[in-house]
């Protein structure tokens, strides 16, 4: 059974002339309707059709015409609201990458929070895309709590206690000489401003499953371990911010660098609470590349 709804007119379109197609003619050739009057438009449910149609219903005249005129738009989403309606808000519509989050309750990390973060990635892999190449993908990635007791154990230098420093997960130029020089002038920048560098750490990686393309962008990755400044008395992860947009500044000029420096240096993340693991991946390949850390027990554990 098929129900409409009654819309008023809000404007009358100018006159137009549209397509029609007579008996005598053999091909879809034009013939004068003169379109004098726009009455509304209705939505009409349909059964053949996910949603309604929305028909435009005019008044004609002229040759071959006929009492009303109709124009048939049928679409799936004729019923969504254009203004806001109740909990819905369509200045909120958005089409982007897949993004899930997984949180424990209790506050605590553990291992089976980071464990279901990168299934849920996976089952999210129709969210992203790959070239001609099924095993290069367009990016994916996990930000995860703070692992205190990982990073405990497999730095070779003292850590402090949790949230009394930050880490800095950095892409790196794969230059042994850029790459040197980069880290120099993080580590200055960031001593100009009262931190002190803990050291650094090599982030294993398998790039066994990369495809050719992702082979050929491939960065160094490194992370930096620094302790809060001692000339600064706003929260920490406020100083990483200030930290990282001076230090892309530094090394840009300091290497001229193109792109801002994005394509030959980048940091994935700079902070006291989470640290970025992510690459040019597909959602499967991300455990695997980065398995030293996220496939460890202790990862998740941020005591």
């Amino acid at each position: 059974m098929s129900s409409s709804i009654s819309f008023p007119t809000v404007r009358t379109p100018s006159p137009r002339t549209l397509p029609c197609k007579t008996e005598k003619s053999l091909f879809n050739s034009r013939c004068p309707v003169r379109v004098t009057k726009f009455l509304g438009t209705r939505l009409r449910s349909s059964g053949k059709w996910l949603g309604s149609e929305r028909l435009h219903v005019w008044k004609s005249e002229g040759p071959l015409r006929r009492p009303k005129l109709r124009v048939v738009v049928r679409s799936g989403m004729s019923t969504v609201p254009k203004k806001p309606l109740g909990l819905y808000d369509p200045a909120m519509d958005k089409d982007s990458c897949g993004v899930g989050f997984v949180a424990e309750l209790s506050g605590e990390g553990n291992r089976n929070t980071v464990t279901d973060a990168l299934e849920m990635l996976v089952r999210m892999t129709h969210r992203g895309a790959c070239g001609c190449e099924p095993n290069t993908g367009d990016g994916a990635g996990i930000m995860v709590g703070l692992p205190h007791q990982f990073y405990k154990e497999v730095v070779d230098f003292e850590l402090p206690p949790p949230g009394k420093y930050a880490i800095g997960m950095f892409f790196l130029p794969t230059s042994n000489s850029l790459r040197e020089e980069s880290k120099s002038v993080f580590q200055k920048v960031a001593e100009s401003l009262g931190h002190s560098v803990l050291g650094w750490r090599s982030v294993p990686t398998n790039n066994s499953e990369l495809g050719k393309s992702a082979l050929l962008t491939e960065p160094v990755i490194e992370q930096v371990f620094l302790t809060p400044s001692t000339l600064s008395k706003v929260d920490l992860e406020r100083q990483m911010y200030i930290l990282r947009k001076l230090c892309m500044v530094a090394i840009t000029s300091t290497l001229n660098l193109h792109n801002d420096g994005t394509t030959d240096f980048y940091i994935c993340s700079l902070s006291s609470r989470t640290v970025v693991y992510k690459g040019q991946l597909t959602p499967a390949q991300l455990k695997d590349y980065y398995f030293a850390d996220l496939g460890n027990e202790s990862m998740g554990n941020n005591q």
